[in-house]
């Protein structure tokens, strides 16, 4: 790999617009059909005469995937190219839509969705180390804010894209969008996506990390989703096999990190968890996106159950917080460089933990100006963190590393997120959410997440720099 200083610093204006253009496509196919799915499995399950336990694994198959491969994907596209990995990974995806959308079984769409979620894997994996190739360095926080604001946008606006499709098509229709949508994508990623030269990392990955990495995902992720979903933690039927299930991907994870730091390049990036910084910002991560998922998943509970909206009115109060991620997200690129991004991100998460405790201090009956305002501050607060948080998180990894970084981006995301959605299960076995107190329960434990990420991030500010910078 040469230097960072004899390689290009990014694409020109006309050819940086249409490649973050492919970027932006890309990822907002991978993270909404992440969720887009939620709100058709009722219909779904009738049709193909499933259970709800069942039908769930329409979603998990694709969250599974995804999580299970975003790391070696991200190797991989340090070995091969991450222009390669990232179309090969958007053709896989509008493929397996083709089988999705045709599924005439529950165990077919649920293997066309694991496949999707390969597909999405490849896109995630890479696409931040693809903007840093693809803007200057002077303007990277720009270009780290876009790639930000729609991750955000696209995690919680699901429900909403869906209603709007199934209000004039059946389910498939879901699935049949990304069909133009992926070969658009692909074809204008092939002309204007950067070529990155290959790294000689020395060595290839063996079989057995690449299993250990799956087998580590999928324990942990199968043994909370039995906790959550099936109801084992209201029970007590299923906890004895969720537990071990997620005492045994602990242990392979152990196992798993002992072998990753004896290694150079390791596939799990231990060598990057050494940074300070580096470490500090994934944490911040995890704690704000397991925040978002508390506060999310309980919202529409407490806006219907609590506060007897109805759906309409719910779903459109709730677009306040993807508004307000629109137009603060710009601001926060634009900060990034004039202020250290630790501070920018402490202070962003203390908005959003003052939104979520707001939230949670809601008069029995408040007015939806009283919740909208509430709402745009959570959003505001996440927008101005997650920008600067994910520009440390590639920055400040060597850029022959940049792949890894980008890798981890994905896997805390999705980490955070079912850590969040297991918290809010066990609080639902508890407090059903019928009254509310449950809800209100989560969105204080969201608020205390907020402040561990903040904490974690404002630490970065003291903290030894990556040799990224």
């Amino acid at each position: 790999m040469p230097p960072q200083s004899a390689l290009p610093d990014g694409l020109p204006a006309p050819a940086r617009s249409r490649a973050m253009l492919v970027i932006i496509l890309g990822l907002t196919v991978a993270v909404l059909d992440g969720s887009v799915v939620n709100l058709a499995l009722p219909g779904i399950a009738r049709e193909m005469n499933a259970s709800a336990a069942h039908a769930i694994w329409v979603v998990n198959a694709y969250q599974m995937a995804t999580l299970i491969m975003l790391l070696p994907l991200a190797s991989l596209g340090e070995r091969l190219g991450y222009r390669r990995v990232y179309l090969l990974g958007l053709g896989l995806f509008a493929l397996a839509s083709v089988g999705a959308m045709l599924a005439n079984s529950l165990g077919t769409l649920i293997a066309a969705r694991a496949v999707q979620g390969l597909g999405a894997a490849g896109i995630m994996s890479v696409n931040a180390a693809l903007v840093r190739l693809i803007y200057p360095r002077a303007q990277l926080g720009r270009g780290m804010a876009i790639n930000s604001m729609v991750v955000a946008i696209s995690s919680v606006a699901g429900p909403t894209v869906a209603a709007m499709v199934l209000s004039v098509a059946s389910w498939p229709w879901l699935f049949a969008l990304n069909l133009p949508l992926g070969a658009f994508t692909v074809w204008l990623g092939r002309r204007a996506l950067p070529h990155n030269p290959v790294a000689a990392l020395g060595g290839r990955h063996s079989w057995l990390d690449v299993v250990l990495n799956g087998l580590m995902f999928a324990l942990i992720f199968v043994g909370a989703e039995r906790l959550s979903v099936r109801g084992g933690v209201a029970s007590g039927t299923a906890s004895p096999l969720a537990w071990g299930l997620l005492a045994a991907g602990v242990l392979v994870g152990v196992v798993y990190w002992r072998r990753q730091q004896r290694l150079a390049v390791p596939l799990l990036p231990v060598d990057l968890l050494r940074i300070p910084v580096f470490a500090l910002s994934m944490g911040a991560s995890v704690g704000a996106f397991c925040a978002q998922m508390l506060a999310y998943l309980a919202l529409p509970f407490l806006l219907l159950e609590g506060f007897g909206r109805t759906p309409l009115q719910a779903g459109l109060l709730l677009t306040a917080w993807p508004l307000a991620i629109v137009v603060v997200a710009p601001l926060a690129g634009r900060l990034i460089g004039r202020y250290p991004d630790g501070l920018l991100g402490g202070i962003g998460m203390a908005v959003f933990a003052c939104g979520l405790a707001l939230l949670a201090s809601l008069p029995a009956a408040p007015s939806d100006w009283n919740l909208v305002w509430r709402l745009a501050v959570c959003g505001a607060g996440f927008a101005l963190f997650q920008s600067p948080n994910n520009h440390t998180i590639v920055t400040t990894a060597p850029l022959q590393r940049s792949g890894a970084a980008s890798g981890m981006l994905g896997t805390a995301r999705l980490t955070g997120q079912t850590t969040g959605a297991v918290i809010l299960a066990a609080l639902f076995a508890v407090w059903p959410p019928h009254n509310g107190q449950g809800e209100v329960v989560a969105l204080w434990l969201g608020a205390g997440c907020a402040v561990f990420s903040g904490v974690c991030s404002s630490l970065r500010v003291r903290a030894p720099q990556g040799a990224g910078h």
